[in-house]
């Protein structure tokens, strides 16, 4: 049976690790810049114009946000980082949130979006540091790819590969929220993540 992906529902957003859901089902985490189309791509992926919160002024997600997909599974909406003019109390705060999770052992599969257009950010290698420490498997989504020249895309998808530092292994997921482009192939690797459990 397919995982249908529209059949999702917002289940809680936690604000520290006592918040942190430890039902068992696979957590598949998305991460990315706070100003990179991370609610766009979930929105996307899911079929919904705004099951993600689309912030006009980016860093919206403050919280760690847990969506239940198909009851088999939870797409887990992490804060934004690197963007958000925040205090630096909150951003010490989303730190502190991201790092206790990341410690504790939850994540099946992390899922970073990254801006196609550009070179990835020292934000992005922390990030993408801070998936590899965890050991879970990682892929990558450059987003914003209709914004790109057909010959701009595999320069582009190289530099992503090599700042990252990314195994040859990890998948890179060509990705349009606006568009479209890349949410079959994203979907295919999430719910072969899913099922692997």
């Amino acid at each position: 049976m397919p995982i249908r992906f529209e059949n999702v529902e917002f289940i809680r957003s936690a604000a520290g690790s006592d918040g942190f859901l430890r039902d068992g089902l696979p957590q598949m985490a998305f991460a990315g810049r706070s100003n990179v189309g991370k609610s766009s791509v979930i929105n996307r992926l899911v079929s919904r114009k705004n099951m993600a919160r689309v912030g006009a002024s980016p860093g919206k997600t403050a919280q760690i946000n847990y969506f239940r997909i198909d009851g088999q599974a939870y797409l887990v909406d992490l804060p934004g980082y690197g963007f958000a003019k925040v205090s630096k109390a909150e951003r010490d705060r989303w730190g502190r949130l991201m790092e206790a999770y990341f410690a504790s052992g939850l994540i099946r599969l992390g899922v970073m979006i990254v801006d196609a257009r550009h070179k990835p950010t020292a934000d992005d290698q922390t990030m993408a540091r801070w998936f590899r420490d965890t050991g879970c498997p990682v892929l990558v989504v450059p987003n914003k790819l209709d914004k790109l020249k057909k010959s701009q895309v595999e320069p582009s998808l190289a530099c992503i590969r090599e700042t990252l530092d990314l195994p040859e292994g990890v998948p890179l997921i060509p990705f349009s929220a606006e568009k479209g482009t890349g949410r079959m192939e994203l979907i295919e690797q999430l719910s072969a993540a899913i099922r692997e459990g």
